[in-house]
């Protein structure tokens, strides 16, 4: 329940006052303005009748002037925040009112001011409004100095247009407890000017220096259209410091170029590990979506329910989500039922291991494309289960795909993993061996089968960030298995958007292989993590290191020796070349795999060993 607002409001009381203030204000221009054409002669000014008019049309010039002044946002602002931008605000209202005064002055009923009568009041009308804004702001800091004081001393990062819109908002919005003290920008040319009143001083090296020199408190990063390799670096120069970081979201993010104080957000590790945006042919991504019945298994986990979004976005004629847990099957639903109202949407309850269930759904809605994203995905979990991870993995897989097959779809994508490329562990063999499923059916069905192969993607369910977070807030240790295990990495969203423009360029078979960019040492994240929240890693949160866990890998790999590799119309999107499988041997292999499973085999590893010959049960290093 919102809680009620108790208290006294400001507000109306301040603009009545103004009102009434700017009323003084624009007869006085207009008295004085007569005054100084007669050389402040008061009897002359008698004599020629102006007195007289001012008083009979007061009423009306005042109401228009009041009128005039209300689109400009003269009350508005808060007096505190009065600016060059306010001022400016003043002088477009002035001068709207005195070619007002110019037009009536034209009209022979009321032509007996001079000419220059209209231009004078006016100048004197902007000269008293403009000082009646800015005299508050100066009485203010002089009266109350903890008003200035008490903003957070802040660096803002950037100096071009969007730097220009951040440090307005900063000095005019009411919402903002930010003092912008200087600027640093990577532009040499701009050293030693100023923007809105603040001097740039230097660049991004001496962010550092800049810090301890104007005790910043906060840093604000204002450049949208950087790369993110420049963020990156920018970023860890800031990190030296210990202060607070903010920054833009992408341009792209940016409605209309438009920047206000509720788009800055805090720094988070996302922009840290950033990558250039990933471009997609948003063309060749909806004509093969839209109208069509689309399946998404898995379609309430991390990437099914990424999936489902960008799916509806493109408009198919039906979107199946099919998922065993209900909860994040209701979630993604409820979250598309209301972004999308017009979209044609079913929600499925079921496991892909149960052929049956599978059949049915495939007897009923008869999907053109299938988005395969149901799988078990934690290696540790998958090491202590394996006959789990094969019937779900494994054979979940293949009823999906037989069925995609028998009902004539037009493309089954598989979501597969790098942990697939010399799996050590019981989830990546799985995995491999259902991009071995994937390859055979594509050999034999008119459906167009194929794998999308990636790395960890950033903040799913189960991932390092959400358990470094997690291990943060309460304290530490942050807990990292290794000191120099990386990973790639990919945000959920852009690894998406190339699975489905992957599934466009699919023609049959292939594995597609997404480049993931540089890798990432997980304890690098760790660190950068806790800095980010404000504490020195080792000094107020340990890290602790507990070695691999039972499968892992030091470094994942994305191709196979192999497979080679060749370049698609996108850049991030290769394909490796398939193996060469017996598909009759294979076959004969999974009707042996599937007994053992359902036996519950403790021999289970012995046997993928046999079908996966690139698997190998490394020991565990510390």
């Amino acid at each position: 329940m919102k809680k009620k607002q108790t208290g006294f409001n400001p507000k109306p009381i301040r603009i009545a006052f103004l009102v009434v203030l700017d009323m003084l204000l624009v007869n006085a221009s207009s008295i004085l303005a007569l005054l100084m054409l007669v050389d402040f002669k008061w009897s002359a000014m008698m004599g020629k009748a102006y007195m007289a008019y001012i008083v009979d049309y007061s009423v009306i010039s005042t109401f228009v002037t009041i009128l005039v002044f209300i689109p400009f946002k003269l009350y508005n602002s808060l007096w505190q925040f009065a600016s060059v931008d306010e001022l400016m605000h003043i002088v477009l209202a002035g001068a709207l009112v005195s070619l007002l005064k110019f037009i009536v002055n034209w009209i022979p009923a009321t032509s007996i001011f001079p000419v220059s009568y209209p231009l004078i009041s006016g100048i004197l009308l902007i000269a008293f409004v403009g000082l009646s804004r800015i005299s508050y702001r100066l009485l203010r800091s002089k009266i109350n100095p903890e008003a200035v004081t008490k903003q957070t001393r802040t660096l803002l990062v950037g100096g071009g247009n969007a730097g220009a819109m951040v440090l307005r908002e900063f000095q005019t919005s009411v919402k903002s407890t930010n003092h912008v003290v200087c600027i640093v920008d990577d532009d040499f040319t701009k050293r030693g000017s100023y923007l809105r009143g603040v001097k740039i001083v230097g660049n991004r090296f001496d962010i550092k220096a800049i810090v301890d020199r104007y005790k910043i408190e906060e840093i604000v990063l204002a450049i949208p259209t950087a790369s993110a390799r420049d963020k990156r670096e920018i970023l860890q120069l800031c990190q030296q410091t210990k202060c607070r970081l903010k920054t833009l979201p992408a341009i792209f993010q940016l409605a209309n170029g438009e920047v206000s104080l509720q788009k800055m957000r805090d720094v988070d590790v996302l922009d840290l590990l950033g990558r250039d945006s990933v471009k997609v042919d948003l063309s060749g991504i909806s004509a093969y979506i839209k109208d069509k019945t689309v399946l998404v298994t898995g379609g309430g986990g991390s990437i099914g329910s990424e999936l489902c979004r960008q799916i509806a976005k493109n408009k198919p004629a039906r979107l199946i989500i099919f998922d065993i847990y209900e909860n994040n099957a209701y979630d993604i639903q409820q979250e598309l039922l209301r972004q999308y109202k017009d979209l044609n949407l079913t929600t499925l309850i079921g496991s892909v291991r149960d052929k049956d269930r599978v059949e049915m759904v495939f007897s009923q809605y008869h999907p053109e494309l299938v988005f395969h994203a149901a799988a078990h995905k934690h290696v540790p979990l998958m090491e202590e289960s394996p006959n789990e991870a094969i019937k779900n993995n494994v054979f979940g897989t293949l009823n999906v795909a037989q069925a995609a097959d028998k009902y004539h779809a037009k493309k089954f994508v598989l979501i597969s993993t790098d942990k697939a490329v010399n799996p050590t562990n019981i989830m990546g063999a799985s995995k491999r061996m259902c991009e071995m499923i994937v390859q055979s059916m594509s050999n034999r069905s008119e459906t167009v089968f194929v794998a999308v192969r990636f790395g960890n993607v950033l903040g799913s369910n189960g991932s390092v960030i959400p358990l470094f977070k997690k291990q943060i807030a309460e304290g530490g240790p942050v807990t990292v298995t290794h000191k120099d295990i990386i990973r790639y990495f990919m945000t959920i969203p852009e690894a998406v958007s190339l699975v489905l423009q992957a599934g466009a360029l699919a023609r049959r078979g292939e594995i597609f292989v997404l480049d993931m960019g540089e890798p990432v040492r997980i304890d690098d994240l760790a660190r950068n993590m806790i800095r980010l929240s404000g504490f020195e890693p080792d000094v107020d949160i340990q890290i602790k290191y507990t070695g691999l866990r039972p499968g892992e890998k030091l470094y994942e790999e994305m191709l196979m020796k192999e497979e080679g590799l060749r370049t698609t119309e996108n850049a991030l999107i290769h394909i490796g070349k398939p193996l060469e499988i017996d598909e009759d041997s294979f076959m004969k292999q999974l009707d042996r795999l599937y007994a053992a499973c359902e036996e519950n085999s403790p021999e289970i590893k012995d046997l993928v060993a046999q079908i996966v010959k690139t698997y190998h049960r490394a020991p565990v290093a510390v």
